[in-house]
């Protein structure tokens, strides 16, 4: 087995959480833009969680009490899950998008249903949808730039394997 394996990189423990190659600047930029737009939106999701839970524990009463049942079930589930959601964006994983897409579809639902449960109402909408084709696209070009990096090394491989040896 003298080819290349999937386990090449094996000796390198920071080859999972690296974005790119430190020679390949130009081709990881896209996954820099990525990880950057998940950090800020990671924010706004971290402040939404919060405002969520201001809801739960500013009240006099239990929320149960004072607003209709689905909508202390619609508190409760964003204040849990825009928090999660914003520390899987903050950390840049696959499953913080996942997790995002999930309640920023929720939220867009529930917007439609119950326009004044959002502060922005419809507006929110227009602004989730717009962070979701951001979100998207740049992954598409960040997977684009990880598979252009992938051929390149395919490329340099081949051509340091067909190399002759040095006659000494």
């Amino acid at each position: 087995m003298d080819g290349p394996t999937i386990y090449d990189d094996g000796d390198d423990p920071s080859r999972a959480i690296r974005v790119g190659e430190p020679n390949g600047a130009d081709a990881a930029k896209w996954g820099v833009l990525l990880s950057r737009f998940m950090r800020i939106v990671a924010l706004f999701w971290l402040v939404q969680g919060l405002m969520q839970w201001r809801i739960i524990l500013a009240a006099d009463r239990s929320i149960f009490e004072i607003m209709p049942q689905s909508a202390a079930f619609a508190v409760i589930f964003f204040a849990v899950l825009d928090l999660i959601a914003g520390v899987g964006l903050w950390l840049a994983t696959p499953w913080g998008g996942v997790l995002w897409l999930l309640v920023a579809s929720a939220q867009i639902f529930l917007t439609l249903s119950m326009p004044s449960f959002f502060i922005g109402g419809y507006w929110l909408i227009g602004v989730d949808a717009v962070l979701i084709a951001m979100y998207f696209g740049l992954t598409f070009e960040a997977g684009r730039d990880v598979e252009a990096q992938r051929m390149r090394e395919r490329r340099r491989r081949r051509r340091f394997d067909r190399k002759p040896p040095n006659p000494s």
